[in-house]
């Protein structure tokens, strides 16, 4: 299998400018701030990758559309929603049924995965199955008008979203993609495993060899893109990922902490009062985790495998759902 590469193609002004030839609905008449950022925008990417400013300009202002609705869906996310809520979202039975046919029908990709990158055909097949209930469901916004509408109309991430969209430019000359026409999530996330646009720049991989990284069409390189992407995050092969825990005292409650990342220990933990439900090695690095069953407060001791799932998504509550449906996969199949 082919090891990523990042071959960046310059283009000429003239290329881009062709694809602003496609008929579309144009963006309404912007305010003179937004043009004259977007103006900036384009400039900026223009030169930094040899593009030309006015067919980025015109791309952003004419072709691409601002939608309310994405204003709408990113104030509303999933991820807001208690734990037991947000888990009947995606431990179903019918999520849990198709995670065993996608393992059947791509054995072969998820082996090949599990040898190469070390992550377990349930986790590659959970991660599908929460992103996009195994490739059913990979969004209907274009997006050039996520990535436009959030990049311009969303000042509390606005920055964030501006180099999401310079990413998606530069990724559409890359792999030869006329950008008024990938879909997506309303947050520009793309393709099988919904990938955002840097994130498809620098961890998407060609994994059956066909020449070409296609997180659309192709399930071996949505498969084998994952599991790079969680290799490249910290994975660690045949490690725990979280593990239910028992509290003891009060004095656990200062280690409820904020952070993703597994700052304490296990032993640091264990003198707080946390015991994990299964031994675990004193020295691995370790979080307390708390969420919200419908009967009070749940609790878990997560591992480095755990942040580098919320790598792909930055939820606990989003690993939490991968890594038990990984396990409910697993569990029914065996």
């Amino acid at each position: 299998m082919k090891t990523p590469h990042h071959c960046l193609r310059l283009v000429s002004a003239t290329a881009l400018s062709l694809l602003l030839a496609i008929p579309g609905i144009a963006a309404e008449p912007a305010d003179p701030a937004e043009s004259t950022a977007i103006r900036a925008f384009s400039e900026r990417v223009a030169k930094r990758h040899d593009l030309s400013a006015d067919a980025i300009e015109r791309l952003i202002s004419d072709e691409a559309r601002y939608e309310p609705a994405i204003i709408e869906a990113i104030n509303r996310p999933a991820e807001a929603l208690p734990w037991h809520r947000y888990r009947d979202i995606f431990l179903t039975e019918a999520r849990i049924a198709g995670g065993l046919e996608f393992r059947r029908r791509h054995q072969q990709w998820l082996e090949a995965v599990e040898t190469q990158y070390g992550v377990p055909a349930e986790i590659v097949v959970a991660i599908i199955g929460v992103e996009t209930f195994y490739g059913r469901y990979t969004g209907d916004y274009r997006v050039i008008d996520a990535l436009r509408t959030l990049g311009f109309g969303y000042p509390a991430r606005g920055e964030f979203f501006r180099d999401e969209l310079e990413a998606f430019l530069v990724l559409t000359r890359e792999e030869d993609i006329d950008p008024t026409t990938p879909l997506g999530s309303y947050a520009g996330a793309m393709g099988v495993p919904q990938f955002i646009s840097s994130s498809y720049r620098a961890y998407a991989i060609d994994f059956n060899d066909n020449g070409r990284r296609d997180l659309f069409s192709e399930p071996a390189d949505a498969i084998g893109s994952v599991g790079h992407y969680l290799s490249r995050h910290g994975w660690q092969a045949g490690a725990p990922i979280a593990v239910p825990a028992e509290l003891d005292g009060s004095g656990w409650r200062s280690r409820l902490r904020p952070s993703l990342e597994p700052v304490d220990t296990v032993a640091t933990l264990a003198s707080a009062g946390v015991s994990p439900e299964r031994p675990l090695a004193a020295g691995l690095d370790a979080r307390l985790l708390e969420l919200q069953a419908e009967t009070g407060a749940r609790h878990w001791v997560t591992l480095r495998n755990f942040y580098a799932i919320t790598r792909y998504n930055h939820s606990s509550l989003y690993a939490m759902a991968v890594h038990q449906l990984a396990d409910a996969i697993r569990e029914a199949g065996s």
